[in-house]
């Protein structure tokens, strides 16, 4: 549904967000208060008069005007805490609370925060006493040459002087003759810092930091960066000088830190961060914090940015930025140019009539006005920075001309700007430095570090046969010294998939070794092999020293867990292959069995053989790329408190728990030869491992009854609306390895293994019938009745629900239900079409597909019992044992939906209890709703009064008709009505006999018929 978004703010910076929320099908309409001549009735823009001081009248506004977001361009209004007065309004706000705005609001505690929480920035002091503050000038054993304002100055309040004497000056003239009001009461003297200046900012949900593209504003009013400063001349981005090495470090130690220290101290920051450094030789260190958007650094953001900006304000709203970052343009850049009027930043004369505004637009530049007005239809000059002319280019160069040809093409009288936005960095590319392999993004010292830093933790792993030294170019094992007398060696290599998505998210890398060391180890154990030592492969695009530092120590405590040595591994830094703060794994792992104790013994395995089940921990290291799917689908983040698991434990603390290393427990149990087979349950579930170590007349019988079967994946299946089959081949379903053993010997393994870990007897092998295609029948683990399972040595096939579908007409609904019902991974199977009407394109439809049809034509029948009779006896004829109603126009007497109580589902084209009965769409239009849809639900006795199975909203928009709303909810059905279908089908949901919605738990799988 198209939203109204209100901007807050009247200059360049809120002109460049409204233009881009524009340009979001998700915005109907943006409001700018006050705004400009720029933001007035442009297309999806315009103006509004509303006060933004009173926050009351404010909030009031946007809900009257139905305001879905409002967005705070300045920092006075952030300050004054209009995020928290709309928020408690119930108005949904982007930006920073006031609390949180202190960190511009006053740089006092901007730099107090910083020395708190270890953000490097330049040494500093602040005074309530003109005198002191000239004292500590003076007396300073660095250069005490920055002057500030501690509150807010409209960006002007920062004076750098060229010796202690002006500094004194600026102090007097903040403190005693109010330079800047009251924003000077408190002032703070700072050493001056040499470097290059940069603005780095970010996207922040609380947690997650998404750093924007580097930037570089010029405060001088004049060319070579003389004169005045000011609020900012023009800016452009990215900035070249600052490396992706520098970028990822400010991230850690500057943006990431920042926000930390908020959330630790109670004031988490929400919004957009703005950090204005230096990069001096000493690293980057942060000169100041803004809490909104720089202007006119927004101006070369804005066009660069390629995401949705609606959905990433949306997203940091809600913490997802983890999973879902914002986008920016690759190898292009952006200027753009500040017009000024004469006189700024002193007094300028106001109402100057400009120029040539089109004719810059038609140079393809965008023009984003601040201080403009609309005076008898002609836009003139408001203000001191009067408007921004911006250009993008693959080459900055290029952008610079492009932007200086546009503030050519306009014109007002005593206008001012600079030529030269963009010349450090035009300097910076064209000056010839000698490379290093550091500058191409690989740093050997840091290689370096990380070998010494992960020697004593490898050597730890020492075994016999093994030393476990680094730094050589190849690992030297001795079978012999391990004891080995006529071993075959056995091999497994593996990696993590994308858990390490969110390990990287939740920046918690200390376990995800364990991961890796367990995928390959369990591979291994599968032969009958003992674990002899271990290789890891990490590849980054550029190194972080801790982090790599924090994985390889998992990896080495995990290899102690598993009895094997760490020998060696190789880390690869590679710039541009990967993003910032992304890396991979891969690990290997060489064990070795002496040939008598070889697994699997196929031969011996046999009809009447019991499997014991091992507990896994949980999801392990598999299906995380449908877990990150599912998760989309709800409103949680990693932060939040997990629905499944341990009482205080995070969704990521649940989903990071590491995959279980079975090794010492079960390899005496597989060396003393009772054991005839082991599968490790890993990628492909359940349903492709089992199999493995089966010959294909052999199958086996799971009862999920027996087992544990961990919350997370009842929460998975109902959350993503998975299969019992979807949900087997894909997950472990509690258990991470079954054992084959004889029926004899069962009882005391099982003691053996549940004296160590929790382990169950989970089923039977037994014997497969010749010519007997293998089905498996899906019971509820909650039921009574226990399960049995199959899983074939050959394949697997479902016993699927039987489905009739009762049609009138064209059978749109049936043919998504058809497509539906193919998939492999579906519980239904339409086994008849039944029309009350001969001839129709449902029938056509269903004889294309291979279903059976019948017709009971409702006109042959003398009453409506009669006729409901006739459809009961086709319906028994078939078996069926669930009912759609697609289309079907006729209304079902009371003791057929008695009997049906439970299987019938009907599809009605609004949100019920909205809009019962015929002409939906034209009851919604009437009433003038924003928002309608469909719904599937159990048939009751009363029209369309059963429970809710499942809903899908469809917008309602400004220019629908009854055809085009009807069009979109029936797109709408088509995705609904198949979901809910499988709910039943599955037997994820069912009607109480309260006759409401009852869902259950994770399914037991695998029965043998």
């Amino acid at each position: 549904m198209a939203e109204r978004v209100l901007v807050i703010g009247g200059g360049g910076r809120e002109h460049a967000l409204a233009w881009k929320l524009a340009q979001s099908p998700h915005v109907q309409q943006v409001l700018v208060a006050p705004g400009n001549a720029g933001t007035a009735n442009c297309g999806k823009i315009s103006n509004s008069e509303v006060s933004v001081t009173n926050h009351s009248i404010l909030a009031q506004y946007c809900k009257d005007h139905n305001v879905a977001l409002v967005v705070v361009g300045p920092e006075v209004p952030l300050a004054a805490g209009i995020v928290d007065d709309l928020t408690a309004a119930g108005v949904l706000c982007f930006g920073p609370t006031a609390r949180a705005a202190q960190l511009e609001a006053s740089k006092s505690f901007s730099k107090s925060f910083m020395d708190r929480h270890s953000i490097p920035t330049a040494r500093w002091s602040s005074f309530t006493d003109s005198q002191e503050a000239c004292n500590f000038i003076q007396g300073a054993e660095f250069p005490a040459l920055v002057v500030k304002a501690s509150g807010l100055a409209a960006g002007k309040g920062v004076i750098v002087a060229g010796n202690k004497d002006e500094a004194c000056q600026a102090v007097r003239d903040i403190m005693k003759d109010k330079a800047f009001g009251s924003a000077g009461e408190t002032v703070v003297v700072e050493e001056l810092l040499e470097g290059e200046e940069v603005s780095c900012l970010c996207f922040s949900d609380g947690f997650t930091v998404a750093p924007m593209p580097p930037a570089q504003d010029h405060k001088r009013l004049l060319d070579g960066d003389q004169g005045p400063n000011t609020g900012g001349m023009g800016a452009y981005c990215p900035a070249p000088q600052v490396s992706e090495e520098m970028l990822q470090l400010i991230k850690t130690m500057v943006l990431q830190k920042t926000i930390d220290g908020m959330r630790e101290e109670g004031a988490p920051y929400i919004g957009v961060l703005y950090a204005g450094l230096m990069i001096t030789k000493l690293g980057p260190k942060v000169l100041e914090f803004n809490c909104r958007f720089g202007d006119p650094e927004c101006q070369v953001l804005m066009p660069l940015l390629k995401s949705d900006l609606y959905e990433v304000l949306q997203n940091t709203l809600q913490g997802k930025l983890a999973s879902r970052p914002p986008v920016w343009q690759e190898k292009s850049a952006a200027v753009t140019v500040v017009m000024a009027s004469g006189g700024y930043p002193g007094d300028y004369k106001k109402g100057v009539e400009i120029t040539g505004l089109s004719h810059a637009q038609e140079l393809g530049l965008q023009v984003f006005h601040a201080g403009t007005t609309l005076k008898e239809g002609k836009v003139v000059t408001s203000g001191g920075r009067v408007l921004t002319v911006t250009a993008v280019h693959s080459h900055l160069n290029s952008a610079l001309q492009l932007a200086n040809q546009g503030v050519g093409a306009i014109a007002f009288s005593g206008a001012v700007y600079r030529r030269d936005i963009g010349h450090r960095a035009i300097s910076f590319l064209t000056c010839s430095r000698a490379l290093t392999y550091k500058d191409s993004g690989v740093d050997i010292a840091a290689g370096n570090k990380l070998v010494d830093m992960i020697k004593p933790v490898a050597k730890a792993t020492s075994r016999p046969g093994c030393s476990a030294e680094l730094g050589g170019f190849a690992g030297l094992f001795d079978l012999k010294a391990a004891g080995f007398t006529d071993p075959i060696l056995v091999s497994g290599t593996d990696g993590v998939g994308t858990k390490l998505k969110i390990a990287q998210a939740c920046d918690c890398h200390s376990t995800i070794g364990q991961d890796l060391v367990a995928m390959c180890v369990n591979d291994v154990l599968a032969q009958g092999a003992e674990p002899l030592f271990f290789l890891d492969y990490f590849s980054c695009g550029q190194l972080d020293v801790t982090v790599a530092a924090s994985v390889i120590e998992g990896i080495a405590e995990a290899c102690c867990l598993a009895g094997c040595a760490l020998l060696g591994g190789e880390t690869a830094e590679m710039p541009g292959m990967y993003g910032p703060g992304e890396y991979d794994l891969a690990g290997f792992c060489v064990g070795a069995v002496d040939r008598g104790q070889l697994l699997p013994r196929l031969a011996d395995i046999v009809e009447g053989d019991l499997l014991i089940g091992i507990a896994s921990s949980g999801l392990h290291s598999n299906g995380f790329s449908l877990v990150r799917q599912v998760l989309d689908r709800t409103d949680l983040q990693y932060s939040s408190p997990a629905p499944f698991g341990r009482p205080g434990q995070t969704v990521g603390e649940v989903l990071l728990t590491p995959t279980k290393i079975y090794s010492k427990i079960l390899l005496p149990i597989l060396q003393n030869g009772s054991v005839k087979a082991y599968t490790h349950i890993t990628g492909g579930g359940l349903l492709e491992n089992i199999p493995r170590v089966l010959l294909p007349e052999l199958a086996v019988d799971l009862d999920a009854s027996h087992w544990r079967i961990p919350a997370v994946f009842s929460w998975l299946q109902q959350k993503g609306i998975l299969s019992e089959e979807e949900m087997g081949r894909t997950f472990n379903c509690g258990l991470g390895a079954v054992l084959v053993v004889g029926r004899q010997d069962a009882q005391q393994l099982l003691r053996e293994v549940q004296a160590q870990e929790d382990a169950w007897i989970v089923g039977s092998v037994t014997c497969r019938q010749p010519g007997a295609l293998p089905r498996k029948h899906i019971l509820a683990h909650d039921t009574s009745s226990l399960g049995n399972g199959l899983v074939q040595g050959g394949g697997i096939c479902q016993k699927k629900t039987k489905v009739a579908v009762l049609i009138s007409g064209t059978g749109t609904n049936l043919q998504a239900l058809i497509e539906q019902v193919k998939k492999p991974s579906s519980s239904a199977e339409i086994i008849v079409v039944i029309s009350n009407r001969p001839g129709v394109l449902g029938l056509k439809r269903a004889s294309m597909a291979g279903i059976q049809t019948r017709v009971v034509d409702h006109k042959l029948y003398g009453s409506r019992a009669d006729f409901d009779s006739t459809i009961d006896q086709v319906l028994e004829e078939f078996g069926v044992e669930v009912i759609c109603l697609a289309g079907f126009m006729r209304i079902l007497t009371a003791p057929f939906v008695k009997k049906w109580n439970g299987k019938l589902l009907n599809i009605h084209p609004s949100l019920l209890p909205s809009f019962k009965g015929v002409h939906a769409q034209r009851q919604a239009l009437q009433a003038g709703v924003r928002l309608t849809g469909c719904t599937v639900h159990f048939v009751a006795e009363e029209v369309d009064a059963g429970a809710i199975i499942a809903q899908e909203a469809v917008p309602v928009l400004a220019n629908d008709t009854e055809e085009s709303l009807s069009e979109r909810v029936k797109e709408a059905e088509h995705r609904v009505f198949p979901a809910a279908l499988e709910l039943v089908a599955s037997g994820a949901v069912r009607l109480g006999e309260d006759g409401r919605i009852q869902e259950k738990g994770f399914l037991g799988v695998f029965s043998l018929l």
